[in-house]
């Protein structure tokens, strides 16, 4: 049985980069914020996706500038100093005081 390999036309293919650039421009923005352990996916990552996407060539001019503007993001994201969590402002919540301080030392 012979295998008939199906080639995509200009439009189907535009379709799937398409595609591929709105997943890009919904995922990234999260998984870089990600959680308290940093990142989900590296920037790296990213980028090497759409490098790839750059690479398939034939990109018209929209998805050209999409994708630009998703670099620069990646750009930026990497220019953003990232607050230590040292640095972060202790917090004043607390409504009652405590009843020793750090230095007193405790009735035996």
């Amino acid at each position: 049985m012979d295998r008939t390999f199906i080639t995509l036309t200009g439009s189907s293919q535009a379709a799937l980069v398409d595609r591929d650039i709105a997943h890009i421009a919904r995922a990234m923005r999260l998984a870089l914020h990600g959680d308290l352990g940093g990142p989900i996916l590296p920037p790296a990552y990213w980028r090497k996706r759409l490098y790839a996407l750059l690479d398939t060539g034939n990109l018209s001019h929209a998805q050209l500038c999409s994708v630009d503007s998703l670099l620069l993001q990646l750009d930026q994201f990497a220019l953003e100093s990232q607050l230590p969590w040292d640095a972060l402002t202790p917090a004043v919540a607390a409504l009652i005081p405590p009843p020793f301080t750090a230095d007193a030392v405790r009735p035996a």
